[in-house]
């Protein structure tokens, strides 16, 4: 038994560490602007005590509590625009996340992906990629954690992290 449990973790071990590794390929790139955040930097995000009264901070700083890795990659080369792409769909064939939606606008396709929880509102993982047009950034990320979808837009618009202003159009707040 115990040789049993031994054999499928180890078979199971690639498959865990190759949805992080397909992504951090770009990490190193110069022509690649990339921001990571991993749960420790979250962690102590989260444990800076906001004076303030406001609702919005109390919202932001539980929801850092909940998260556990954010990459977001971007870039105007031509060549990584494509490989980004090609990262993507062999990332969703890999590990089908449902299409939350999708928008074309101004010659970019905004593709929001999701990996439910427990309820139909809890988000587990979350995938945006924008396919930038010519002369446009094409935005490549990954959010990991239990979130509601609703509550990102404050992450985003706290951290300015490029393609927020997609997502606030995907929760429906404005």
């Amino acid at each position: 038994m115990k040789k049993l449990i031994i054999t499928f973790v180890l078979v199971l071990m690639p498959t865990l560490f190759f949805a992080q590794s397909m992504f951090d390929k770009f990490e190193n790139e110069d022509e690649i602007v990339s921001i990571l955040v991993n749960k420790k930097m979250f962690e102590l995000m989260s444990e800076v005590k906001a004076d303030s009264g406001d609702p919005n901070t109390k919202q932001l700083f539980s929801l850092i509590k909940r998260l556990d890795n954010l990459k977001v990659f971007t870039t105007e080369n031509a060549k990584f625009k494509g490989e980004m792409k090609k990262t993507v769909d062999a990332y969703l064939k890999k590990y089908p996340l449902e299409e939350l939606m999708r928008i074309n606008e101004g010659g970019q396709t905004i593709k929001i992906y999701v990996k439910t929880g427990a309820t139909p509102s809890e988000v587990k993982e979350l995938l945006m990629f924008i396919n930038g047009g010519e002369g446009d950034d094409t935005v490549l990320m990954s959010l990991t954690g239990t979130f509601d979808l609703k509550e990102i837009s404050f992450l985003t618009d706290y951290m300015k992290i490029p393609g927020g202003d997609k997502l606030k159009k995907a929760s429906g707040k404005k």
